[in-house]
């Protein structure tokens, strides 16, 4: 179990992060980059499993600019809110918010970021603006193709569903055309694959893009 802790971003913002610990030294670290749902039982499960396999996992409340303290379930109408809310960030500010967690858990060693859905589009954006990541592993990120012009400064693996519905195939396709240098995943399953308490759940993608991250990690990371 990791523990709720408090981060200052280089702009005087103060947000929170669920910080989960492994039990020996640690690998590396991980920033966990939340879904539109907040940093809810979740990612912070997800958290958990990546400080399980040697990682010093963070998962920085990147909605405390606009709503702090936001944690959802997956209704329709909660989508929505959480669409609402995105719409009102700034990404250069939650960059910032990506970098105080980056240095929280900089004493690890290398330091690498996985995001999910709107959590995907922040990991492939800070893999261009973010100094000191070792990595980026976005999956669906439903704001990427619009910034497929972003060129990486580390190596990125993107999971992709080809069914769906928020990224049309084409557009994903694109942008692994785009990015040929780096590693594409594409998976028979939907948006929201690897979130268990979501209808979109597909554990057998779900497993197989966790295992292709973690010796993506392995590699990068440590």
């Amino acid at each position: 179990m990791g523990k709720i802790i408090e981060l200052t971003a280089a702009d005087g913002h103060t947000l929170h992060a669920y910080r989960a610990e492994p039990a020996g030294e640690p690998k590396g670290g991980l920033i966990v980059a939340m879904e539109i749902f907040g940093v809810n039982s979740h990612i912070r499960g997800v958290a958990d499993r990546y400080a399980a396999d040697g990682y010093l996992a963070i998962a920085p409340a990147l909605f405390d600019r606009v709503q702090p303290g936001y944690e959802t379930g997956y209704t329709q109408d909660e989508i929505q809110r959480g669409i609402g809310i995105i719409q009102k960030i700034n990404l250069d500010d939650t960059m910032k918010d990506v970098s105080a967690a980056l240095e929280n858990v900089g004493a690890a060693g290398k330091v690498g970021i996985v995001g999910y859905c709107w959590g995907g589009t922040v990991a492939w954006k800070a893999a261009a603006s973010v100094p000191g990541l070792a990595c980026a592993v976005p999956y669906y990120g439903g704001g990427i193709p619009g910034l497929v012009a972003l060129k990486p400064n580390c190596p990125v693996m993107f999971h992709w569903g080809e069914s769906d519905q928020s990224i049309p195939l084409d557009k994903a396709k694109a942008c692994a055309d785009a990015h040929k240098d780096q590693t594409h995943c594409f998976y028979k399953a939907g948006h929201g694959f690897n979130c268990d308490q979501r209808a979109s759940y597909d554990a057998e993608c779900a497993k197989l893009a966790r295992g292709r991250t973690l010796a993506f990690l392995q590699r990068h990371v440590g």
